[in-house]
């Protein structure tokens, strides 16, 4: 039981430093084109290879995710509503799945 105690504060510590440490080290205003550019896209990389391993993996096929993740590509690059986007993409997988259930494939 003491070592949730442990653990709950390596996560605590490790958190703080994360948030901490930029603050600290960077006083000046970051002026490098390059390095400015390279912080603005970290979080949208971070957030997809969170993302789309999730995005292939939970459904009962690759294929229904797959097809699930293209039209939701689709309906964002068209500037769709969010809502829209989720929505279509959901309603794809389950069909493409009751599909793969009816030729066999599931």
């Amino acid at each position: 039981m003491n070592n949730i105690y442990v653990y709950i504060l390596v996560m605590a510590i490790t958190t703080y430093l994360i948030r901490m440490l930029p603050l600290a080290l960077f006083k000046k205003e970051i002026k490098s084109p390059f390095i400015k550019s390279f912080l603005y896209y970290v979080p949208y990389a971070c957030l997809a290879c969170m993302t789309f391993p999730a995005i292939i993996s939970s459904t009962s096929s690759v294929i229904s995710g797959l097809v699930g993740l293209v039209v939701a590509l689709v309906l964002a690059y068209k500037e769709k509503s969010l809502i829209n986007v989720a929505l279509m993409s959901c309603v794809s997988v389950f069909i493409v799945e009751r599909i793969l259930e009816f030729i066999g494939m599931l």
